[in-house]
Formats: C-alpha cells, sequence, structure tokens
C-alpha cells in the first residue's frame, strides 16, 4: 500500500474565505492569500488518491499560531478521521508556545485517535527550536502515547520560496540531541540533515529520526532518493508529497525515476511509515 506520510487539508470554510484567516495568521496569508497557494478538502483528496492508487495519507492542517485556529482545523481532521477511518491518519496542529492549553489540545487530539503531532513550524508558530524547556513538554507526551513529532526543516542554501526560513538542519540538530528517546519526522529530507550522517555521532543522535520527501521534486533530482538510502538506510525514509502543493502524479513518476530497488521501494512507500505509527 501506498502511503502518503505529509499531506495537509483545511475545512470548508477556511478554503471559501482564506482572508478570514489570513489576517489572524500572517504565515497563513503570506502562502494561501498573496502567493495563491492551492487548499484541498477530504473529498478531492481522496479523489486524487484513489486515481493515483494512494491507500493512506496523513492528514495535517497548518502550523497555525493561533489555538483556536487549530483547534478548528484539528477538529476537522478528526472529522475526516471518523469518516474515512481506513483512509487517513491525522496529525495533531500543536505548538509548544501555547504551555498548558497546547499540552490540553494534543490529548484532546491523541484521544480523539490521532497518531502524531505536527507539522511543527517554529517560525511561523513563534518559538525557537532550541527552546527546549519549552519543548520538553510535548516531547513527553509524545513519548507517553508512543507517537512521533513531525518538524519542518529546510535546506540552508539553493532557491528561495515562500515558507523557507530560518530552520535548518543547524537549528534542529541541538532539539534531535536534547530528545533522543522519542521518534522524529523531519519535512523535506529534514532540510539535507541526513546527509550530516557520515559523520558518526550525527548518526548516533539520529538513530530515532525519519526523513519524509514532502515537496521534493521542487528541491532536489530524483536520485535524492538512492542517496539518502545509501546515506541511512532504507527504513527511515517516508514518502510524502505536500500535497495538493505537490500532486501524486509528478511525486511518483519523481520515486519511479529514482531507480530504487524494489525492497527499499516498498519501505519507503508505505512499510517504515506503517511501522513507525503500528498501523
Amino acid at each position: 500500500m501506498v502511503i502518503d506520510a505529509h499531506t495537509h487539508v483545511f475545512p470548508e470554510e477556511v478554503r471559501r474565505d482564506p482572508d478570514a484567516r489570513g489576517r489572524r495568521d500572517p504565515a497563513f496569508r503570506l502562502v494561501y492569500v498573496e502567493k495563491g497557494a492551492r487548499m484541498t478538502g477530504a473529498e478531492d483528496m481522496l479523489r486524487a488518491m484513489d486515481d493515483a492508487g494512494v491507500g493512506r495519507a496523513v492528514l495535517c492542517s497548518f502550523p497555525w499560531r493561533d489555538l483556536a485556529l487549530a483547534r478548528d482545523s484539528n477538529d476537522y481532521v478528526l472529522e475526516c478521521l471518523g469518516r474515512w477511518p481506513s483512509r487517513f491518519i491525522g496529525f495533531c496542529c500543536v505548538s509548544p508556545a501555547w504551555g498548558e492549553r497546547g499540552l490540553r489540545e494534543a490529548r484532546r487530539c491523541l484521544d480523539g485517535g490521532m497518531r502524531g503531532l505536527g507539522e511543527l513550524h517554529p517560525e511561523p508558530q513563534g518559538f525557537r527550536p532550541e527552546d527546549t524547556s519549552a519543548l520538553r513538554p510535548l516531547v513527553h507526551l509524545a513519548r507517553e502515547a508512543d507517537v512521533p513529532i513531525m518538524l519542518h526543516v529546510n535546506e540552508p542554501v539553493g532557491h528561495h520560496y515562500a515558507g523557507k526560513g530560518s530552520i535548518t538542519p543547524q537549528a534542529v540538530y541541538p532539539l534531535i540531541r536534547a530528545f533522543p528517546q522519542v521518534d522524529w519526522i523531519l519535512s523535506h529530507w529534514g532540510g539535507g540533515l541526513l546527509f550530516y550522517e557520515l559523520m558518526p555521532e550525527v548518526a548516533e543522535a539520529c538513530r530515532r529520526v525519519y526523513y519524509d520527501s514532502a515537496a521534493s521534486p521542487f528541491l532536489y533530482l530524483p536520485r535524492i532518493y538512492v542517496m539518502a538510502v545509501r546515506l541511512v538506510g532504507p527504513q527511515r525514509i517516508l514518502f510524502g508529497t505536500d500535497f495538493p502543493l505537490m500532486g501524486y502524479r509528478r511525486a511518483l513518476e519523481d520515486l519511479e525515476k529514482a531507480g530504487l530497488d524494489e525492497e527499499s521501494k516498498r519501505a519507503v512507500m508505505g512499510g517504515n511509515l506503517e511501522r513507525l505509527l503500528r498501523l
């Protein structure tokens, strides 16, 4: 089964009137109002998944800065899980900047059936990855619930795009080292952190780090898959699209062009996430 480890969905009211949310969240305004990035709901995503032969998908919302906006989106993800439990896997939008209120929201989502926290994004959500004291309660909750944390990371070099910022491998590596007891999913190939796993101490610190390929065709050549498998092994690579930013046809064609062996391909395209989330 092909499982998409990284997608984004929005409730109908957000899709219908993005300006209203944009007035309350600058990062959302930049990406979805000023840049006009696509948004999708669950029904449209299911049609795209069926057309592409994708069996299941992880649903994230948006790294909202405002807890009330996040709660609305989390409610929508929970609704999707209730309607299509065999197709969707939910991750909870939460921020360590919300303190105890954020912990209550995370517990509510996990109690409702979500299987992870994220996608956390320090810049738009107003926290610093090096502030381990703020992150510690969420990390402890993730460890207690045995769920991963998905964290946005971007590469420190190359072309600029909306949403690219300073959350690079250098910014998140101290966080990974501070909390080795929890599973991390680093989005967008971890901004290239996997290349540094050629350093023994980095490889040791990243034993529970998974790298997803969200938006990969916008960032790297297809051979990134083969290089990643050579660097960290096939067991910690997750196929992700960032749908609807990246359509399924292009993402799957990119993976096919990479030339992975069949065993590695099965692991990357779903087997690893099944094992990680105990699906």
